[in-house]
């Protein structure tokens, strides 16, 4: 429910352009959506350019900052964190969207996130 809008947080807070990052469902039986999904990905990431040269970073700073955010997301404090945020969102039912998603993980989780980058 809110993975999207948790990692695009975490990918922000590291320096990494969140639009990197794309989670879209299409079924096996949604051919024309699925290629137009990866179409429109890739051609994002074309005009971003290397990973890295959007941001300003140095390819030895680019993968410090995505190693301090696979930490991030693998500590169980983060997760759990995650975990009861995600389940207070399932409670609000048809009523949320991306916008309160990032509303809801920017006030919950922040302050967890940034614990974990600076440790």
């Amino acid at each position: 429910m809110g993975v999207n809008g948790l990692i695009h947080k975490v990918l922000s807070e590291v320096g990494v352009k969140p639009e990197r990052y794309s989670l879209k469902w299409a079924s096996a039986a949604e051919a024309p959506r699925f290629v137009k999904l990866i179409t429109n990905f890739t051609n994002q990431i074309k005009e971003l350019g290397p990973l890295g040269e959007a941001e300003g970073l140095k390819p030895e700073e680019i993968k410090k900052r995505i190693n301090k955010a696979l930490d991030l997301v693998t500590d169980r404090k983060l997760r759990m964190g995650f975990g009861n945020v995600t389940k207070e969102l399932r409670k609000e039912g048809s009523k949320v969207n991306d916008e309160i998603i990032a509303a809801v993980i920017n006030e919950k989780l922040t302050k967890t996130i940034n614990a974990g980058l600076i440790g």
